[in-house]
């Protein structure tokens, strides 16, 4: 358990199935079940930032802003929403708990709490804005991470962040880091007694503080909620889609490349 073999082969042998994998080890079909990606992928920007996804298991959908109103419909987890107006006062200055949305071509207020909605952020110092520098910014506490050309977001999407409490061995830390090396696929390995893990040919990996990476996860479907040892965790297609954006530039039938001083690697905040 806590382990992921990437299968080349798979045959019947003495009337029993067997995998193989990389590692040219064996293993009975009957001791592994096959990895079922999640087909989540964030969206393309043109424009305001207006995007949110339903987080929660199931959200409802309400003809007015306030508990109790006539409620007009659901919308299932990783439904994506278009934010018509952020939450306004509810008295005594406190933020109201719902946000106005489009869903499906149908107007209602969805719990606040539901959502996991991007924001736009102002650059770092280090990047270039006049010349469109691309760099990515990972928001903690909304679990999304948005792509940037200068101050321009043209990608954003959900993300797995580390579960462990900010300073902790397990959370993911914050600050302003350049990629340092870019790999097609690795394998990950580490955790505790408690919690091993052994993961093969995990895709799309960028490394951009130590050991902390973006890359893909085909083993969980969790986005939008803390979940990692660390690393920022992407649906597959989300990974792949940033591992083009990204500098610098990984050659066809590459497994991995440093950035240099022609093409430095992009710049990841993590606030």
């Amino acid at each position: 358990p806590g382990s992921a073999l990437a299968a080349e082969d798979e045959r019947t042998i003495a009337g029993e199935r067997w995998v193989r994998t990389h590692q040219d080890q064996w293993f009975p079909r009957r001791d592994l079940v096959a990895a079922r990606p999640s087909d989540f992928r964030g969206e393309a920007v043109e424009g305001a930032l207006e995007v949110a996804w339903v987080v929660a298991d199931r959200a409802d959908l309400f003809a007015d802003p306030r508990e109790g109103a006539k409620r007009i419909g659901t919308r299932e987890r990783f439904t994506r929403l278009r934010v018509l107006a952020l939450p306004a006062a509810a008295g005594k200055g406190r933020p109201s708990a719902f946000v106005q949305v489009e869903a499906d071509g149908t107007t209602g207020h969805v719990r606040l709490r539901d959502l996991a909605r991007p924001s736009v952020a102002p650059p770092p110092a280090e990047v270039d804005v006049p010349r469109g520098e691309r760099w990515i910014d990972v928001d903690l506490s909304s679990q999304t991470l948005v792509a940037y050309e200068g101050a321009r977001p043209v990608y954003t999407t959900l993300v797995s962040t580390g579960r462990g409490a900010e300073g902790t061995d397990t959370a993911t830390r914050k600050g302003a880091h350049r990629l340092w090396v870019k790999l097609t696929s690795s394998t990950m390995a580490g955790g505790d007694d408690d919690d091993r893990y052994s993961i093969e040919d995990v895709p799309f990996v960028q490394f951009f503080d130590g050991a902390i990476a973006l890359h893909g996860a085909f083993w969980h479907r969790d986005f939008g909620r803390v979940h990692s040892h660390g690393c920022v965790n992407l649906a597959p297609r989300d990974a792949a889609w940033l591992f083009g954006f990204t500098s610098p530039h990984v050659p066809r039938g590459w497994a991995a490349v440093f950035p240099t001083s022609d093409e430095p690697g992009t710049l990841v905040r993590v606030r």
